[in-house]
């Protein structure tokens, strides 16, 4: 497995950056992840790096070397996520509970699949054309692809998110894949501090004409001057998927031919995160996975 990958984030104009990204992978299988810890809300940055710590303990678990069935794994990460992001407001004591946006992506034998939750998005790109984006769970984004919902009150925001981690309501998440990687496919993980300032051609075209080492960077300072003085945080994961016989070793690129079955490699760290994230170990992985599986056995139930 081949690739080329570049990850970036910038405060803007934030007291605080609560976004964050990281990617792992295995001899034959990738993941790319990111989170836009949500403003209103206390501790958006703890939330944000929840989901990352909690869906890459358990990729580590599940990827050996790739993961078995992806789609189901994306389910079980995913409210595993927000469970343990409940809990940590329960521990915490706090009114309100931390949230945050998620979309992920994982790369193994040579297919993408992706899931999103909330309004971080993810761009794939072949040949300077987008094929796919992700739709924003927002009432606008909906409306515009003829969703039916229902009508917010007058005065709403519709740019608002429906859905996200952390909320008191069970989480809406959508799964896209398996797509076919070909050489040269492109895909951009980003946060709305890049996507809600640049036009989707901008960030097309400029991930579509250079190597993402350069695109990646590139978009960030536009965005950020773009914006001004008022910028959101900006953050991007990208990657560039390349086949055996055009693999060059550059800046950024990857090759897992060499590793071996049992390695495993991660940028997720726990950076900036108080103690409290010390209980974020396997038991309580464990316990989250068991409490998801538990609601499904009831609802299988109920339905007989």
């Amino acid at each position: 497995m081949k690739f080329s990958v570049f990850q970036i984030s910038r405060k803007g104009g934030r007291e605080k950056n609560e976004d964050r990204m990281g990617y792992c992978y295995t001899k034959s299988s990738g993941l790319f992840l990111l989170a836009d810890g949500m403003g209103g809300h206390p501790d958006g940055e703890v939330a944000a790096q929840i989901a990352l710590q909690v869906i890459s303990a358990l990729y580590q678990k599940e990827a050996k070397p790739e993961v078995g069935d992806v789609k189901a794994f994306f389910a079980t990460a995913v409210m595993a996520a927000h469970r343990q992001i409940l809990r940590y407001a329960a521990e915490k004591g706090l009114i309100d509970t931390p949230r945050t946006t998620l979309v992920a992506a994982i790369v193994q034998g040579g297919v993408a699949s992706w899931v999103h939750c909330g309004d971080s998005r993810l761009y794939f790109v072949r040949q300077g054309e987008m094929l796919f984006r992700t739709r924003d769970h927002s009432y606008l984004e909906q409306q515009q692809n003829a969703r039916q919902l229902a009508e917010p009150p007058p005065g709403f925001n519709r740019n608002v998110l429906y859905t996200c981690l952390g909320s008191p309501a069970k989480p809406v998440f959508d799964v896209t894949g398996p797509v076919t990687l070909l050489q040269g496919d492109r895909m951009l993980l980003c946060s709305d501090g890049l996507w809600g300032v640049l036009e989707d051609t901008e960030i097309v075209c400029t991930l579509g004409q250079n190597p993402v080492t350069t695109a990646a960077p590139d978009l960030v300072e536009r965005a950020l001057i773009q914006a001004g003085s008022h910028s959101d945080n900006v953050t991007l994961i990208a990657m560039e998927w390349e086949t055996p016989d055009t693999f060059e070793s550059t800046r950024g690129s990857i090759s897992t031919d060499s590793i071996d079955d049992g390695v495993f490699a991660s940028t997720v760290q726990a950076g900036g995160l108080d103690s409290t994230m010390d209980d974020l170990d396997d038991s309580a992985i464990e316990r989250s996975i068991a409490e998801i599986n538990e609601a499904i056995r009831r609802s299988a139930a109920r339905k007989q």
